[in-house]
């Protein structure tokens, strides 16, 4: 089967083509530091051919939810270099997503400070989860040009440390409604400066802070996450089609490692607007770099989406959390463990490290 051979992506050839996708867990300490658990949870997993880690704040000002860690101190650096030493030294690659969540967040967990978006637009229904429990969405900040290029700069900076904290590259976190998604999506962009008012300024920061990263690190340790159809976060496009093509067009002129491009989850319904067509199907044949096809994919259905030659790798998320010897257990279609939802965030090892191994 395809899903167990070596796969190159980048400058890396990965020991088979199951990617553990990221998943937020809230395990960090208040300060964002990850600790003992968190090196063994990844080291757990390093069955995977690579790594993407939970999402990781890159600056205090992009902190969206309690417990979720950082890589902007040198206190969080230090702690994720024994993540990585520990998944190296145990056969495997591993990648930090680099996260700015924008409007998805809430004063409560950011010392009273309100979160930060293109606009000052809420997200419309729903709860976020605070340090506090659920609270209604606020009106974020908008930000001024000036500081929009400086979070462009931050991601820069992250990507540095990352690479000091032993990752062997970056992820941007481009999906899901956090900010870089914020900005493509009219209803979530009213901007009139550089950032805002047609595609090509809607897509201005993401390619912005692509091309911020490649120069930092290099383009054979950046990848990127888009989900083109996912509405996560109240986020709609006018036309997502047209602004998905123009993105990847000017994403192909840049030199990077891999797109993770993510189906729409079957838990959010198709919105009226879009339509009803396969992401990776559609947009998956237009990338230039390697494909990582995500969300919800199967042993069956991630091996035929290989021998379409739609992607390089799948990328599982919960099927990876509940399983640590994922691959394995595809291997001897060995019976899968079910997740724990009511402890996918926040808590202990439980959910977390004690998902059993086969029987060796």
């Amino acid at each position: 089967m395809r899903l167990f051979n070596e796969v190159k992506i980048g400058n890396h050839t990965l020991k088979n083509s199951m990617v553990m996708s990221a998943m937020t867990r809230s395990r960090a300490n208040i300060q964002g530091v990850v600790g003992d658990l968190t090196e063994l949870y990844y080291t757990q997993r390093a069955s995977a051919g690579m790594i993407l880690t939970e999402a990781i704040n890159i600056s205090e000002q992009a902190l969206g939810s309690p417990f979720t860690p950082g890589i902007f101190t040198q206190e969080q650096i230090n702690a994720w270099k024994k993540v990585t030493n520990a998944v190296h030294a145990n056969g495997s690659l591993i990648y930090a997503q680099l996260w700015h969540t924008g409007r998805v967040a809430h004063s409560i967990d950011r010392n009273g400070i309100l979160p930060v978006a293109p606009s000052a637009i809420a997200i419309q229904g729903g709860k976020h989860f605070t340090a506090q429990g659920p609270q209604d969405y606020e009106i974020p900040r908008a930000l001024t040009t000036e500081e929009v290029k400086e979070i462009i700069q931050d991601y820069g900076q992250a990507a540095l440390n990352a690479i000091e904290a032993g990752f062997d590259g970056v992820q941007l976190h481009g999906a899901n409604g956090y900010l870089p998604h914020q900005f493509l999506a009219e209803n979530a962009n009213q901007r009139t400066d550089e950032y805002g008012g047609s595609i090509e300024n809607n897509s201005r920061f993401m390619l912005e802070v692509m091309h911020t990263l490649i120069q930092a690190i290099g383009g054979e340790r950046v990848g990127i996450k888009l989900s083109p159809f996912q509405p996560y976060g109240g986020i709609v496009l006018d036309n997502p089609v047209a602004t998905f093509t123009y993105l990847i067009e000017e994403l192909n002129k840049m030199d990077f490692a891999f797109v993770e491009l993510m189906k729409r989850s079957p838990a959010f319904p198709l919105l009226p607007s879009y339509p009803d067509i396969d992401e990776l199907e559609f947009f998956g044949p237009k990338i230039k770099a390697a494909v990582i096809a995500n969300s919800s994919f199967t042993k069956e259905s991630g091996e035929a989406a290989l021998e379409k030659d739609l992607a390089k790798a799948i990328s599982y998320g919960v099927l990876f959390l509940a399983n640590p010897d994922l691959p394995k257990r595809f291997e001897l279609d060995a019976p899968l463990n079910q997740a724990d939802r009511m402890t996918m965030f926040g808590g202990g090892e439980q959910g977390y490290t004690d998902y059993p191994f086969l029987a060796q």
